[in-house]
């Protein structure tokens, strides 16, 4: 009758000094559905903080926010990547985009008005109906936090 792999007896390899394994990068920080790092410095990029976030960072924070404020998300989801005031703000707005269907983002238009702040408008599709979202982003210190949004119900 044959043995089942499983109860076989384990066969364990002697350890010998400097064996160790390779010491595993802490995995990046996720909230919800969507991974979000904090900070440029939490992101694993090595030297100073780019100019413009990179642009999957941006449409990731629009999504991360219209389903906000369709009501699939909660607020403090987004909490951190958002100055005080914005967060409040989104808290107070409600549910203003009415979505049958998950909302989807479409690709943010970029712009920087002047060094350190970003404006962005991202098309956001609920179903039969779209609307816009419009956020102004802020460099401060080595984050880029969001300090106002706007959306058209």
């Amino acid at each position: 009758m044959p043995r089942h792999p499983s109860r076989l007896p384990r066969v364990v390899a002697p350890t010998l000094p400097g064996d160790e394994p390779p010491a595993r990068k802490a995995a990046p920080y996720v909230q919800g559905a969507l991974a979000l790092a904090l900070d440029h410095a939490e992101s694993g990029s090595p030297g100073p903080p780019p100019a413009v976030p990179e642009g999957r960072r941006l449409r990731a924070l629009c999504q991360a926010v219209a389903e906000v404020l369709a009501g699939r998300r909660a607020p403090s989801s987004v909490a951190a990547h958002l100055t005080g005031r914005a967060c409040a703000e989104l808290a107070r707005s409600g549910q203003v985009m009415r979505c049958v269907r998950p909302p989807r983002v479409g690709i943010p238009h970029v712009s920087q008005p002047r060094d350190g702040v970003v404006e962005m408008c991202v098309l956001v599709h609920c179903g039969d109906r779209s609307r816009v979202l419009a956020l102004r982003l802020e460099r401060v210190g080595a984050r880029w936090l969001c300090t106002d949004v706007e959306a058209a119900p």
